[in-house]
């Protein structure tokens, strides 16, 4: 495997990190205007991702500075056609920041609201908007033949787009549905199962049209073999599945598991069906991006390989100490469902209720 290939991967693999950890922070946000029955629940549910939101992104933030650092064309392009949708990231993330912050300045319940739902907004609209610009690299843009984005932002958007973002809300609801079910007890486990359980047919049915519909795009507007893309979309597909399966059979840690697995995946199978491209023209398919013509020297490469190797392993054993630490359920005085009836493998939480 060359450099630029091996680049192409670690930064898909940190897109999955950070849809992995960031998504179950993203579907808590969601789901915060309507799980909680009141303050104390509200807070727990805060509780739950308060200590780790900010640390999973690091992975967003590790994922731009790589592609900078790897294939700059690629991050100049990028950054400059999808201009006004990385403000509107931007701004949701920075909204749903302030929440964690301000909505404890003050105990009137009006101030308390409003942030509770700037919190739940920016969760929902930060990845709509990846899932619709993610999608857009694949679909194609407007790219001329010097490598330069042509459009504008409305280029971003097709069925296809925003049936991916709509199924990257749903799938990050169903995984934070998912990820409460681990951390809380009584009551509000009780109603967090029972939003998993509405959430798991839907996200699941999205979610499979989303990863059949990119092997389709992958083909005709990628020139891809059928076979690649396939592979990581039938097994994401199947875990989601599983995901429903598991969610209704009341195990919570494996439908955790089959929830993380499908967002892995899917992430998976949009790189898969991207390579060799980077972001596809729609202008013209000559001029599409590649990791060949986008990448830095090959130097340049070798010495962030370096910086790599040594850092990453620090942010894993940082993230997984994190997890640890912060592993126990919250809430009440009920003592909710037994939390070692069985063992959940490669939860962050408690062993599956």
């Amino acid at each position: 495997m060359d450099l630029q290939t091996l680049w192409f991967v670690l930064i898909a693999v940190l897109w999955g990190g950070y849809f992995l950890l960031e998504g179950f922070d993203f579907g808590v946000g969601m789901l915060l205007p309507f799980l909680p029955r009141d303050e104390g629940e509200r807070r727990v549910m805060f509780e739950t991702i308060g200590p780790v939101w900010d640390g999973n992104e690091v992975w967003l933030v590790t994922a731009g500075g790589a592609t900078f650092a790897a294939f700059p064309a690629w991050y100049g392009t990028m950054f400059s056609g999808y201009y006004i949708a990385l403000l509107l990231v931007l701004l949701f993330l920075i909204i749903r920041a302030v929440s964690f912050e301000w909505r404890s300045k003050s105990d009137s319940p009006r101030w308390r609201a409003i942030w509770l739902w700037a919190n739940a907004v920016g969760s929902f609209g930060a990845p709509l908007v990846w899932g619709v610009g993610l999608a857009a690299l694949l679909y194609g843009v407007p790219i001329n033949s010097s490598g330069d984005f042509t459009g504008d932002f409305w280029d971003l958007f097709s069925g296809y787009t925003v049936v991916a973002g709509l199924a990257v809300v749903l799938i990050f609801a169903f995984h934070g549905a998912t990820f409460l079910t681990l951390r809380t007890i009584g009551d509000l486990y009780e109603r967090a199962a029972a939003a998993a359980g509405k959430l798991s047919i839907a996200a699941a049915a999205v979610g499979a049209a989303f990863l059949v519909w990119t092997i389709v795009v992958a083909v005709d507007n990628n020139d891809k073999n059928v076979f690649w893309p396939v592979l990581p979309a039938a097994l994401a597909i199947a875990a989601l599945v599983l995901a429903v399966v598991f969610v209704y059979l009341r195990r919570s840690g494996w439908a955790f598991v089959m929830t993380a697995s499908g967002v892995v995946l899917a992430v998976a199978t949009l790189f898969t069906s991207l390579y060799p491209r980077v972001m596809v023209s729609s202008t013209a398919f000559g001029n599409s991006l590649t990791v060949d013509n986008v990448s830095s020297a090959h130097y340049t490469l070798e010495v962030i390989s370096v910086v790599a190797l040594i850092c990453i392993p620090l942010i894993l054993v940082y993230q997984g100490w994190t997890y640890h630490v912060f592993r126990h359920r919250l809430g009440g005085e009920s003592p909710g469902p037994d939390p070692s009836a069985e063992p959940s493998p490669g939860a962050p939480g408690q062993p599956a209720a």
